[in-house]
């Protein structure tokens, strides 16, 4: 597979306001590590293998297990994660899958449960924004670097 376009030169100023986005999703005031769950996730769903090498350095980072990391894919039968890690990752579930989830009234209650107004809209917010990466990255074959180390 081969890159289809560098979109950054493409469109520059697309680029720019998406790139003023994604700045935009660091300074909020949920935590990096729900931040860095919900984005390996959403990739995850959506077969972003450049978003997925990205965030996982970016989740390591930021303190994340690589346990957990190993087992996102299957949260909802791993006891590595908390309520409110929980909650995030079924609230972007829903979102990402919108088509066929309809954004149930069971993951809200449970968001709002776990996460105050001003969170459950800066969360919607990043899993928006990492949606609309997956999408560029996906669409034009974003080729991640390929480890080289045996």
């Amino acid at each position: 597979m081969s890159s289809r376009m560098n979109y950054y030169r493409a469109a520059p100023a697309a680029m720019k306001a998406m790139m003023a986005l994604e700045e935009a999703t660091k300074r909020l005031s949920l935590s990096q590590s729900v931040r860095e769950l919900v984005k390996m996730r959403v990739s995850q769903i959506n077969g972003c293998a450049y978003c997925l090498d990205l965030h996982a350095a970016e989740a390591r980072a930021a303190g994340i297990s690589q346990q957990k990391l190993d087992v996102l894919a299957a949260w909802r039968e791993s006891p590595a994660f908390d309520d409110k890690e929980r909650a995030a990752l079924a609230w972007a579930e829903a979102l990402t899958r919108l088509e066929t989830s309809g954004a149930p009234d069971a993951d809200y209650n449970t968001l709002a449960a776990a996460f105050d107004e001003c969170e459950r809209v800066e969360l919607t917010l990043v899993i928006t924004t990492i949606n609309a990466w997956n999408r560029f990255a996906v669409g034009f074959r974003s080729q991640h670097p390929v480890d080289q180390t045996p």
